[in-house]
C-alpha cells in the first residue's frame, strides 16, 4: 500500500504530486510505496498512473471511462496497485486524455478506458473498465515506447517501426485521409523512429538521422511546418526550423517541444508561457529555441495540455516547469 506519512522519505524515493488532483485534494502532497519505488510516471487529463521496481502499477485519479482498469468507474484518491496485471512484470505505461496502455516484459499490450475512437486498438468502439490485451502485438513485437493521447494511442518497437491508432479525424496518427483505426496500423515511414508522442489533436516522432516529424492538427503552429507544407498535415512532414539533431519531443494540448543535444525548441500556442518565451509570446508557428535553456544539457521534456517541464543533467539536477 502507498504511505503518505510526514516521516522521513525512505531511500527508496517519493512520488510527488501538485496541480489539480483528486490526490491530496489538490494540494502539493508527496507519498511511497512500501518496499518498492516507482520508476516510471504517466499522467492523463485526471488520472495518473506509476511503475514499480518490482513491475506493478499503479493507478489513481478520475475514472469515468474505466480509464484506471480496476474493473470499475469509481474514482479512485489513493494509489492503488493493479490486481489483474501483478502475475506479469508492467515496465511501460501511457496516459491519454481518458485511456491507459500497458507494456509488460512478456511484450503483451493492455488497455483500458474510453474507446469511442478505437484508442485501445481492440477492434471496436466499446470502453473497458479492466485491462484488456491488444492481440496485434501478442508475441510479435518488442516494444520501446508507448505514447497516448486525446483519443489516440502508438507503440514503437525496438528496431523503429511505429504503430498508431485511434481517431484520425485531424491526421492525427498519420493515415492521410482515413478517420481512424480500430486496430493498430503501421505507418509507413521508411526510416527507423527512435522517439513519439501524442498531443490532443497531433502528434510527432524522431527519426535515427535525427529528424523531426510533426502531423495532425496545424492550429496555432504547434506542427511548426512552412506554409506549403500545411496542406499535406494529414502525413508526417519533417520539420525544417530545427537545425540540428533531434534526440526527443513531447506534444502538449496546443504545443510541441523538441530537444537536440544542445537546445530546446517550443512552438505552438503559447498563451499560458508554455513555450518558455515569455509570458507575451502567445504563438510560435515555427521552432524557436528557449534560451534560458542553452548549453545547459537539458535530459528530458514532456508537457501537459498547456505546460512544459523540462529535466536537465546531473551537473544541475533540477526540473523547470513552464507554465
Amino acid at each position: 500500500m502507498a504511505d503518505e506519512t510526514e516521516d522521513e522519505i525512505p531511500e527508496s524515493g517519493a512520488i510527488f504530486t501538485f496541480g489539480k488532483s483528486k490526490f491530496a485534494d489538490n494540494v502539493p502532497s508527496k507519498f511511497w510505496l512500501k518496499n518498492d519505488k516507482a520508476v516510471y510516471i504517466s499522467c492523463g487529463d485526471e488520472h495518473t498512473a506509476l511503475i514499480t521496481e518490482n513491475g506493478k502499477l499503479y493507478v489513481f485519479g478520475s475514472n469515468n471511462w474505466g480509464q484506471l482498469g480496476l474493473g470499475t468507474k469509481d474514482t479512485v484518491c489513493k494509489p492503488t496497485c493493479v490486481k489483474e496485471l501483478k502475475s506479469e512484470r508492467v515496465k511501460l505505461v501511457a496516459c491519454g486524455r481518458n485511456h491507459t496502455i500497458v507494456c509488460t516484459e512478456q511484450c503483451k499490450i493492455y488497455a483500458c478506458g474510453g474507446n469511442n475512437e478505437g484508442q485501445l486498438g481492440l477492434g471496436d468502439a466499446e470502453e473497458r473498465d479492466s485491462f484488456h490485451q491488444i492481440k496485434f502485438f501478442t508475441g510479435k513485437l518488442k516494444i520501446k515506447q508507448l505514447a497516448a493521447g486525446s483519443n489516440i494511442s502508438a507503440a514503437l518497437t525496438d528496431d523503429g517501426k511505429l504503430y498508431m491508432w485511434g481517431d484520425n479525424s485531424e491526421g492525427q496518427i498519420g493515415l492521410g485521409n482515413e478517420s481512424g483505426a480500430y486496430v493498430p496500423q503501421k505507418l509507413d515511414i521508411n526510416k527507423k523512429v527512435t522517439w513519439v508522442s501524442c498531443g490532443y489533436y497531433h502528434s510527432a516522432f524522431v527519426t535515427a538521422d535525427g529528424k523531426l516529424y510533426t502531423f495532425g492538427e496545424s492550429d496555432n503552429g504547434k506542427l511548426g511546418l512552412l506554409p506549403e507544407q500545411l496542406s499535406n498535415n494529414r502525413v508526417p512532414q519533417i520539420v525544417h526550423g530545427v537545425s540540428d539533431r533531434v534526440k526527443q519531443v513531447a506534444c502538449g494540448g496546443g504545443h510541441t517541444v523538441a530537444l537536440s543535444d544542445d537546445d530546446v525548441y517550443t512552438f505552438g500556442f503559447g498563451q499560458y508561457g508554455q513555450l518558455g518565451h515569455g509570458t507575451f509570446t502567445f504563438e510560435s508557428s515555427l521552432p524557436k529555441t528557449v534560451s534560458h535553456f542553452q548549453k545547459k544539457k537539458v535530459k528530458r521534456v514532456a508537457c501537459g495540455e498547456n505546460h512544459t517541464a523540462v529535466i536537465t543533467g546531473k551537473a544541475l539536477s533540477k526540473m523547470f516547469l513552464l507554465f
